[in-house]
């Protein structure tokens, strides 16, 4: 872990169980009755301020645990509802909890004041405290219920919670953390429409002009920005290569990023002596030198508001919306041709990033489902794993090519060639091979 290691730990009991429940309908997994009691023990202590021996549960985590319980007793199929041990648990501790738990936890868990048929009028009368907050509690009121929010509805959210401009950089979120974890899970965990990843996608991009480099080309490499944890990464070097071919390339990412916590190009550049602090400004001097063509952008750097939600992302365990929406970000612009490419794992994922891709207005897009959802595709073959709901193998391309000529049907004046395929190393000649794993270099067993 690198600069956010001052930043409090979440409690590590919660933690995981907000990794079984805070996620999507069929993948939820309940909680039997003893993590359940476990779970909800920890929360009372630690809120009445007699936990001992373990990190306090934090506010974003009440936030994200809370309003996983919500959604899956509103929402859910029966598999991922509640458990009968969790009824159990809820019934025995709910009656401690209302009494101490503060009134914007209280609604994330009990929004119509009838949770396991105990009355209480805190949650249907809780509004928040200011025009930020009561924005956020609307529109939580939804995402609780099931529903889903228009895309000025998630940018207005958005504009209000988080401080777009660089001027206030490293700023904290303007509204209580447990509510803004909330929203950001509870959004992943209803399945985001594309009007909701529009919105995280493309409300930042006020926060600053970004710069026009004067380039023929320029390619934005998307991978997730947090990182491998298994397997070599290869697209740093990538595009150092390509850009050697007078293909500019701009990279972008994060020192650290939670839930995977991995291996990410900037903990890379850092240990090659690189320079990570670059603004979009210096970035785009870099991509227009002949002799470079290549630049690193860090969140931090070009969306400081977005980079002050690393230790809430921490705390709410699960990937929110705003991890797939990053990889499709354009800190740099340019006069010529651009290109996005972006990895993805979870398949569904891959025609949502395309259409951000499109929407972004760009010349070309792909998506690659490489090692752990990174780029950087294998040189084995890799079967399918069908008990995993896996259908896409490791390997498998979509993308788009925009044409010259554009017919009187295309929606939006841009006529585009679609493709799907599947990467088969040896097409190409290469010998299969094994990837290598960080998880098992001499350095990692030292």
């Amino acid at each position: 872990r690198c600069s956010n290691s001052a930043f409090s730990k979440p409690n590590k009991t919660v933690l995981e169980a907000q990794g079984k429940v805070c996620t999507g309908p069929t993948q939820s997994r309940p909680l039997n009755e003893e993590q359940a009691f476990k779970v909800l023990d920890t929360i009372l202590k630690s809120v009445k301020g007699e936990l001992r021996d373990e990190e306090p549960v934090s506010s974003a985590q009440l936030g994200a645990f809370f309003t996983a319980m919500t959604i899956r007793s509103n929402t859910f199929p029966e598999p991922t509802r509640w458990s009968e041990g969790e009824k159990r648990a809820m019934s025995l501790y709910w009656p401690h909890l209302v009494r101490v738990l503060p009134p914007d936890v209280i609604f994330l868990a009990d929004p119509e004041g009838s949770v396991m048929e105990v009355s209480c009028s805190i949650g249907p009368q809780f509004i928040g405290n200011g025009t930020s907050e009561m924005r956020l509690v609307g529109a939580l009121r939804e995402v609780l219920a099931g529903g889903h929010l228009g895309y000025e509805e998630v940018q207005g959210v958005l504009r209000d919670c988080l401080p777009l401009s660089s001027e206030n950089k490293g700023s904290s979120p303007l509204v209580n953390e447990s509510l803004l974890a909330g929203f950001l899970i509870g959004q992943r965990m209803n399945r985001e429409t594309d009007r909701e990843l529009k919105a995280y996608c493309l409300t930042f991009d006020d926060a600053d002009a970004a710069p026009v480099a004067d380039v023929r080309s320029l390619t934005h490499y998307g991978e997730p920005y947090d990182g491998n944890t298994r397997y070599f990464k290869s697209t740093l070097f990538v595009a150092a290569v390509r850009s050697c071919y007078g293909e500019s390339c701009l990279l972008h990412g994060v020192d650290w990023m939670p839930p995977k916590g991995g291996v990410t190009e900037e903990q890379m550049l850092m240990f090659m002596g690189g320079n990570t602090h670059l603004t979009p400004l210096q970035a785009k001097k870099l991509l227009e030198d002949e002799d470079v063509g290549i630049a690193y952008v860090s969140q931090r750097e070009a969306r400081p508001s977005l980079y002050s939600l690393v230790n809430l992302r921490e705390h709410i365990k699960k990937r929110p919306p705003l991890a797939t929406a990053e990889k499709v970000q354009q800190f740099l612009r340019c006069t010529g041709k651009e290109a996005i490419v972006a990895g993805f794992y979870h398949e569904g994922y891959e025609e949502s990033l395309l259409m951000l891709m499109r929407r972004r207005g760009v010349h070309s897009g792909l998506v690659i489902k490489g090692e752990e959802g990174s780029l950087s595709m294998t040189t084995s073959l890799r079967s399918l794993n069908p008990s995993k709901g896996l259908l896409l193998p490791v390997n498998f391309c979509s993308g788009f090519r925009s044409l010259d000529v554009a017919p009187a049907a295309a929606m939006d004046g841009v006529s585009r060639q679609v493709f799907n395929m599947i990467v088969n190393a040896s097409d190409y000649r290469f010998e299969p091979s094994d990837t290598p794993r960080t998880d098992r270099s001499v350095r990692r067993k030292e």
